[in-house]
């Protein structure tokens, strides 16, 4: 059986605002043909298949038209489990119109999975489940293949184990001992006559992490959510896993990947390539894993500028980076005009974020100003202009912010007065 791993699509997810949808249908293009070239007869997609919880609603529909294409008229299998990024009713909501062709998709730990009733000859078919597992049967290969599947564990789980100890180390012991004993129990449906995978998305312990942009930042309780490496049933012939956008081998005695996110997400990720897993496993054998990089998308790259904004002219006049979104710090000896920002922005539309590093002489340096002296309208220009590189804020958005001002000093004055009224 040969599988692909991918997950981390996060369809949905802008950059700063900008539309990267064309770059999701470009990796999604990329899968399918890579699929097709591979003659892949299984799909798993490991978790945060969406940015939000609450997908819009052109996010759904590039979801759904890939994972029909992915399972080629039910011929090819499709399993997709949910990360902490979905919400996973949402995620399963489709269940009907996905069963005909063989896509199994699994919401929370412990979903039950039924047969899948609708199956045809020379279709893929469920036929045994159970809570969290499912035993699919693929008509291009002569062996079945058993998933234990358990999608992220969710946090309610998670405050139910702080509650009862206080304890980092015995918080840490508890939740592994969650993992394991759950792998376990799902494991037990593992047999000697069929391929057997471990799946989920949660943190391992030593995976990279690209940064506090990536990812939300794997959020942790004195390093709780760290699960061992070990917690993965030693009878797994392969481990998929998402939840970290950097493409990685895990520290386990068991073949075992995350497949990393199909486009860099941030500029945390500047300079990483991107990848699939592809998995080549029989019955009873040890799994020959490799990756198959990516080139779909826009690299994101970081500008340091230390010459000046000369230097930025320079790079745009050769032509570098004509295809990327763009972090660049420019270091200045004298403030850049919105005209010269905006000049900066037509030239290349990539550009993302500017910043402005200053190295005033000591007659450009404007004096330390007590903040307090500044109106509400003088301090958000400033901060805005920090924030946006020198950029000052149109009219109509400070109109905007000074009246959600007022509106909360109307709101303090009332709740005052209430205050006031309740202890007299």
């Amino acid at each position: 059986m040969r599988i692909l791993h991918t997950a981390d699509w996060h369809l949905g997810k802008t950059i700063e605002g900008r539309d990267r949808r064309p770059e999701q249908e470009q990796f999604i293009d990329e899968i399918c043909c890579i699929c097709d070239d591979e003659a892949i007869d299984l799909v798993l997609i490991a978790g945060d298949v969406f940015q939000n919880t609450n997908p819009s609603a052109v996010a759904e529909q590039l979801f759904y038209e890939a994972i029909h294409r992915l399972a080629k008229q039910g011929t090819r299998g499709v399993v997709v489990i949910a990360g902490n990024h979905d919400n996973p009713e949402r995620l399963c909501a489709s269940t009907p119109l996905a069963d005909p062709l063989g896509i199994s998709l699994i919401g929370f730990p412990k979903d039950e999975i039924y047969p899948n009733i609708h199956g045809f000859a020379g279709r893929v078919a469920r036929i045994q489940c159970g809570p969290s597992w499912l035993e699919l049967t693929v008509p291009s290969c002569d062996h079945s293949v058993v998933i234990a599947a358990l999608p992220y564990p969710s946090e309610g789980r998670l405050r139910q184990l702080v509650a009862q100890t206080l304890d980092e180390a015995d918080m840490q012991q508890g939740y592994n001992e969650l993992i394991k004993a759950t792998m376990n129990t799902l494991a037990a449906n593992f047999r000697t006559d069929t391929v057997n995978i471990a799946m989920s998305h949660l943190f391992v312990r030593g995976g990279i992490e690209s940064g506090p942009e990536s990812e939300n930042y794997i959020q942790q309780v004195g390093g709780v959510y760290a699960v061992d490496p070990l917690s993965f049933p030693a009878n797994a012939q392969y481990i998929a896993l998402g939840h970290l956008h950097r493409p990685q081998s895990i520290g386990s005695t068991v073949a075992g990947r995350y497949a990393g996110s199909p486009l860099q997400y941030s500029f945390a990720e500047a300079g990483h390539a991107k990848s699939v897993t592809v998995v080549d496993v029989i019955p009873g054998s040890i799994a020959q894993v490799r990756e198959i990089f990516l080139s779909a998308g826009k690299p994101l790259v970081k500008w340091r500028a230390t010459q000046g904004l000369d230097q930025i002219y320079r790079w745009l006049d050769e032509g570098k980076d004509k295809n990327a979104w763009i972090d660049a710090e420019i270091h200045i000896t004298q403030m850049l005009t919105n005209d010269e920002i905006h000049k900066l922005r037509t030239l290349h539309t990539g550009f993302v974020n500017i910043r402005l590093i200053t190295n005033l002489t000591d007659k450009e340096k404007t004096p330390a100003i007590n903040l307090s002296c500044l109106s509400p309208e003088e301090m958000f220009g400033r901060f805005f202009e920090r924030q946006q590189g020198g950029l000052k804020p149109e009219e109509g958005l400070v109109k905007l912010f000074l009246e959600l001002t007022q509106e909360d000093e109307d709101a303090e004055a009332v709740g005052g007065k209430e205050d006031l009224n309740a202890t007299a």
